[in-house]
């Protein structure tokens, strides 16, 4: 990570794809930081340009994760992105430390889900239920151990909070988060608790450069915080 909080993977003429690091929202209103925020900042210092800077937002991490994210410098090229998110042609692959020993040792999880109205939350619901929405990963272990799994998990759909929520309705809480239900903590326990970390990264992004069609695939890196759960896995 730079001084800034993020990491450049990769940058053309239409996109720029960076690491985000955890405890930061994507977005923000006017005043408050943001991963959108900073990414503006270093671009007009860099491309010495006073005025206001357009960046698109064609999708989102939670503010606990971290990871690979993509971001368009022109509104048709953040079109085009969200086109390739919506008709699922971007291949998104997590990794996730869980607690608990994740049987079997690979699958698919599939669900419904809806976004609990008035709440940053998901949860599971029945099929039938009126906001029900379809929810499906695939996951393979990477690693266990006596503190439970390190998963590496490729999204199918995207939905709010989808792998938190699906991981600790089987008994499977994401390590640091707290509001799905762990009881392990990971990373820095910062006095402020939107500053904290959970154990789900980004790992890479798969899709087609929005200007040249061309494929371009990134990896992130993940933090320090992440070796105490690593034998061999962290690169």
């Amino acid at each position: 990570m730079t001084e800034l909080g993020f990491s450049v993977l990769y940058e053309s003429h239409a996109c720029l794809v960076v690491s985000k690091p955890p405890g930061l929202s994507t977005q923000a209103p006017p005043g408050n930081d943001s991963l959108e925020v900073r990414i503006k900042r270093f671009l007009r210092h860099r491309d010495n340009e006073p005025g206001d800077l357009y960046l698109g937002v064609p999708h989102r991490l939670d503010r606990p994760a971290s990871g690979a994210m993509v971001f368009a410098k022109t509104r048709r090229a953040t079109r085009k992105l969200a086109q390739q998110f919506q008709r699922r042609l971007v291949r998104k692959v997590y990794w996730a430390c869980v607690a608990g020993q994740v049987a079997p040792a690979a699958g698919t999880w599939r669900d419904h889900l809806r976004k609990v109205p008035g709440e940053a939350r998901a949860e599971v619901v029945e099929p039938d239920h009126p906001d029900a929405k379809l929810a499906v990963v695939d996951y393979r272990i990477l690693q266990a151990a006596p503190w439970g799994c390190w998963l590496e998990i490729e999204l199918k759909t995207g939905r709010t909070h989808q792998i938190r929520i699906q991981a600790a309705s089987r008994g499977y809480p994401v390590l640091g988060d707290v509001q799905y239900g762990s009881t392990m903590a990971f990373g820095p326990q910062y006095e402020d608790e939107r500053l904290r970390a959970i154990a789900l990264h980004a790992r890479s992004l798969t899709f087609r450069d929005p200007q040249t069609r061309e494929p371009v695939s990134v990896t992130a890196a993940v933090s320090a915080d992440w070796s105490a759960f690593s034998r061999g896995t962290a690169e």
